[in-house]
């Protein structure tokens, strides 16, 4: 999958969501909506959140340089994968414990 993921150096308007098209496992698209993005390790990650079912699990996926542009990469490995819910769970509930 390669998507522009948007942030404050592109020269797009961002009044508007930023919404990626998915494809998941069963071939199926869902329209997704970058809710998040947070560091770790030196990596970026990107949450997503199915437009269409919010109240869905949201999908984190790695942010890599391709180029010029910044694409949405699977975690395919289970060690960064544990480290990137853990570190993303954290940012939730320090989130919400402000909110």
């Amino acid at each position: 999958m390669s998507d522009h993921v948007h942030d404050e150096n592109c020269e797009h308007d961002h009044d508007e969501e930023a919404v990626f098209i998915v494809t998941d496992e069963d071939g199926k698209e869902h329209e997704m909506v970058l809710v998040y993005t947070f560091e770790n390790n030196d990596r970026a990650y990107a949450v997503l959140l199915d437009r269409n079912d919010p109240e869905d699990d949201g999908v984190i996926f790695r942010v890599e340089e391709e180029g010029e542009d910044e694409v949405l990469v699977n975690i395919e490995d289970d060690q960064e994968w544990e480290t990137v819910m853990k570190v993303y769970e954290e940012l939730a509930a320090l989130e919400n414990s402000e909110g």
